[in-house]
This record gives C-alpha cells, structure tokens and sequence, in this order.
C-alpha cells in the first residue's frame, strides 16, 4: 500500500525508514530541512505490534511526498527465520537474534524502493553506539554502493523532549506515550529491551520489562504438550496439523508465552566495542530451536552435527555483524541446506513453567537404533567386539605412555 502527493520541484529524494515513532515522525521534517530533500517514508511489516493509527496517512501529513507501507512478515520467515533456524543460530550462544535478522530485510525493502523512486539516499533512525546502524549501512552499501546514507539520529543528538519540542516548534502530529525508560524492538521472532535499570548488570531485570511471557512462577502449574512436524529441517505443523510459517510461529509464540518460556537476561559484545546489558524474549524461538537441535541430533552423524557447530557459531556472528549479504553467510546456507535434506520427522515438546523439555522424537531417517541402544532382550550390539575397538582407539596414548616410562 502507498499513498503519493506531487513534489513541488525536483529535488533529490530520500527514502526514510519509517516506524511512525518520534523519531521517524520529526526525522521527515528535518531531512528536509537539514537536506533540502524530498521524502519517501517506508514502512516496513516483520511482525510488530501494528500502530494505533494509519502511520502512512500521519507520514504524509507531517511532510513526506509519499508513505508507503510493505508486509514482508512471510519473506521474513521463509528468508531469514528458516534459514536461521536451520543453522540454530543463536549470539554467544544466548540470543536468537530476532533484531539482527529482521534488518536486513528491511535495508534490502528500503534499496527496492531507492531503485524504483530513483532516490539519491536512504536514511534510518540507528543511534550511534548500536549494532543497527552497521547492519543497515552495510547492507544498503551491499545490494547498491550507490546510494548515500543519512542517519539524523547520529547528527541531531536531541534528547526526547528536544525531540517533542522540535515537533511542537514544526507542527510535526506525533503520538506520544507515557514515557519508558526501556529501548524496546518487536517483530515476529523476538523482542529486545535495554536501557534504564538494565545499565546495572547486578540488577535483577524488574518484571515491565518482559512485554510478553508471564512470570514463570506464575504460569500454569500443568504441562502444556505440543508435537512439531519438520520437513527438512524447517517446521510446517504442530500436533499433526500443517500450518503456514508465520501462523506456525505465532501459535508456538502464545503457548510459550503462557507458560513462561523465552526469556534471556544477556551482557552481550556489541560490535562496536562495548557490552550491553539487555533481555530478550523469544517464545517461539527457544521452543523451535530446541526442537530443531533434537531433530538434528536422531538424524544426523556424529561428525556432521559436530561440524556444523562451528558453522552455526560463524552464522550467528555474520548476522549479528551486519554481514547479511555476503558469500560467507550465503556458502554457509549451502553447506546448512545439504545437512537438512533428511532432518524430518516430530519432536514432542513439554512445555511447564518457564521450561521448554523435548520429551520425544521421531523420524523415518532416525539414525537410533533401538536393538543397538537397549540394555534388555533384543540387544543386537556385539560386545565382542569392544575389546578390540578399545585396544586401537586407546593405542596410541598406550604409547605415549611407554615412551614416557622410558625416559625417566
């Protein structure tokens, strides 16, 4: 959906990354000012909360020569949560980087709209001492170096009630809320917040900052159980019934928020040289990438799941870096797509207070066997042959060992 007014002349054009929030609203107002710049603002859908009203029509009204709003909620699970998924991508092990995939996809929306419009630059509201900024400037500069980059957050330095007096001097329509003092993100596969008490890293996170999951102490006391169906490593229902990727992941998301599951309290690297305290909750995240990990484990070798490992940590680092749109991230997705093509099959999920537990798995290319596995009746192993495996396998430390005898 986009709306357009007619330019008044010629000027060059910037493509705005637009959230309809305080700083996105006077952001319109001030490219202009500050740029001599007419403005596309683009709004863009990965599954946050919808704004309380029409942010395309309030983009107009304070400025912009056209307001254009993108649903690109399935691209996002099919192109960047999948594949994420798939390589169990997780930040120092700990977030799933809900916030770090989403960007890219919107600096490549925001690109598709600079080429179309013919528009000169792109501007975001990134502040300077985030990961953000990196990851839409390099992938702006990734899909088309062309293109200039403004980012007003870097140059204003306006404090949030400079912010709402720029406004009011503009006549700048702003919705404005009672004041947090928590930086929050939301999309599909997660949320982030920071700031405020989270600067103390002793602090114990107060209960507002956790925007969806209940206190796991007050979640119900009776397990929850769900069956997740993978194809191929990627999940397409839940208790036998086949679902579309964002449905799938929204009903994943409710369950786990019900009883307490996803939340992450992290002090994490930021590329920019400082640690961050923050909280994440990602209900559906932990619960599917559990999930996923028990798959793997019934229907991959040994060697491959051990290798893959290294890859997955190398994956989470390009994403959380920025570097999206490169032929590292990509020839790691080649490698992650060959080890899922027999990563099929249902994992069985309990699901209690705070805790996600795979309680079963099954798969018509399980590598467990139970003849091999059982203590009891049906035991098909040869213990015969233990002795002699042991013998080779512990050789070479055996003479090691005797080498070292020798020269005492």
């Amino acid at each position: 959906m986009s709306i357009e007014m007619a330019p008044k002349d010629k000027r060059d054009k910037v493509v705005l990354a637009y959230s309809g929030g305080l700083d996105t609203s006077i952001a319109i107002h001030w490219l202009k000012d500050n740029y001599d710049v007419d403005v596309i603002a683009v709004a863009i859908n990965v599954g946050q909360p919808p704004s309380s009203d029409d942010i395309v029509a309030r983009a107009l009204r304070n400025g912009a020569i056209k307001a254009e709003y993108i649903d690109a909620v399935d691209e996002f699970v099919e192109d960047y949560i999948w594949p994420s998924l798939k390589a169990n991508a997780m930040y120092q092990g700990e977030y799933p980087l809900g916030t770090a995939i989403a960007r890219p996809l919107i600096a490549k929306k925001l690109v598709d709209v600079a080429n179309r419009e013919g528009a000169k630059y792109i501007a975001h509201g990134c502040t300077a001492k985030g990961n953000d900024q990196v990851r839409f400037d390099v992938g702006i500069v990734s899909l088309n170096p062309e293109l200039g980059i403004i980012a007003p957050m870097r140059e204003w330095v306006m404090t949030r009630e400079e912010e709402i007096d720029y406004a009011k001097k503009h006549g700048i329509e702003i919705l404005v809320k009672k004041d947090s003092p928590y930086s929050i993100d939301e999309n599909l596969w997660g949320r982030s917040c920071e700031c405020g008490v989270l600067e103390n890293a002793w602090a114990e996170p107060p209960e507002d900052v956790w925007g969806w999951t209940v206190c796991p102490c007050e979640a119900p006391a009776e397990a929850e159980y769900v069956e997740i169906g993978f194809e191929k490593g990627v999940p397409v229902s839940l208790n036998g019934k086949r679902m579309k990727g964002a449905d799938l992941i929204k009903k994943v998301h409710e369950m786990a928020c019900r009883h307490g599951i996803g939340r992450i309290d992290h002090v994490e690297d930021r590329l920019v040289g400082i640690k961050s305290r923050e909280t994440y909750e990602a209900p559906a995240a932990i619960v599917l990438t559990k999930a996923h990990r028990s798959m793997e484990f019934v229907t991959l070798p040994k060697d491959v799941t051990e290798f893959k490992k290294i890859l997955e940590q190398r994956f989470s680092q390009l994403a959380y870096d920025g570097l999206w749109f490169g032929i590292l991230r990509e020839s790691i997705d080649a490698f992650v797509d060959k080890t899922q093509e027999r990563v099929t099959g249902t994992v069985r999920m309990k699901l209690l207070r705070g805790n996600a537990m795979v309680v079963g798995r099954k798969s018509p290319h399980s590598l467990y066997d139970e003849g091999l596995a059982t203590y009891a009746e049906g035991d098909v192993f040869d213990h015969k042959a233990a002795e002699g495996f042991i013998y080779c396998w512990g050789l070479p430390n055996k003479t090691a060992a005797k080498t070292a005898r020798k020269k005492r």
